[in-house]
């Protein structure tokens, strides 16, 4: 069958998902390992059996409903392409606010920054992508997404340590210049949690106690032993936290106390400088 009649074929068997279009052309280009400007190409393209069965057994996965990014093992963020397994979140486009947000808050010296919680690594690689001078930590708690924030730096070439452990306790005494985050923050009760690609992801890295804010505050409260002086703390949070994550920035002696909006619109992320002893 051509390569035109296995897209149309696809956009059908898919439908049911809002992305099937996208989804059809996403299976293609990794079963073939071509850009997808050779799906436009060469529609009379006769696939082989090889790459038909493949196919096959990836659209099945993913009428499923499992996520497209589970199906293919990849996803990409900040330009970066990253292995992704269901041992961690995947990287969502809205976390790359706050990368935009630590690159603007960063000294123009050498910087020592830290990613708590990695999963991927993909915010600390997104990091050390454009400041291959910083000094980039990565901590996180789940032994399988430490190998694998661990593979994709080795794959990307962008050297970053990857420590195993809970929050702040494998960074013994050290400080930094920033400290960057993407907690859970869902409420268990929250149904958005049985929705979507939601459902193929690891409730550790979504779900925190307090209605979603214990992490939050957890860290909010503990960063300024790891903070030097006029040092940032970063955190991505949920839509409706803003006001919340602000007091408790605010509270815990924070100063220039901001909350950003995502690409949607929605309030995303929420930083502060430590202003030290």
């Amino acid at each position: 069958m051509t390569l035109a009649k296995w897209r149309q074929q696809l956009r059908e068997q898919l439908a049911a998902s809002e992305t099937a279009a996208i989804d059809a052309d996403v299976l293609l280009c990794h079963v073939l390992a071509k850009p997808r400007s050779f799906l436009l190409a060469w529609p009379e393209y006769e696939l082989t059996e090889a790459e038909q069965s493949q196919l096959e057994d990836l659209a099945q996965r993913r009428q499923k409903g499992e996520p497209i990014a589970h199906v293919i093992g990849e996803r990409e963020f900040w330009s970066l392409p990253l292995a992704v397994s269901a041992a961690t979140l995947i990287p969502r486009p809205d976390t790359e606010l706050l990368v935009e947000a630590a690159l603007a808050r960063l000294p123009d010296r050498p910087a020592t920054l830290v990613d708590l919680g990695t999963g991927t690594g993909a915010i600390a690689l997104a990091l050390k992508s454009e400041r291959p001078q910083d000094q980039v930590l990565a901590v996180e708690f789940n032994s399988d997404a430490v190998a694998l924030a661990q593979y994709n730096s080795e794959r990307l070439c962008l050297p970053i340590e990857v420590r195993h452990g809970s929050w702040f306790t494998p960074l013994d005494a050290l400080r930094f210049d920033m400290i960057v985050a993407n907690p859970p923050y869902i409420d268990a009760t929250d149904p958005h949690l049985h929705q979507g690609d939601l459902r193929f992801e690891p409730a550790s890295a979504l779900i925190a106690e307090q209605a979603g804010m214990a992490d939050l505050r957890y860290l909010i409260t503990h960063a300024p032993h790891y903070l030097h002086p006029h040092g940032y703390l970063l955190l991505e949070h949920g839509w409706q936290q803003g006001d919340l994550v602000q007091a408790s920035f605010i509270e815990a002696g924070y100063q220039g106390v901001v909350t950003l909006r995502d690409y949607g619109g929605q309030e995303r992320i929420t930083l502060g400088q430590w202003p030290g002893e």
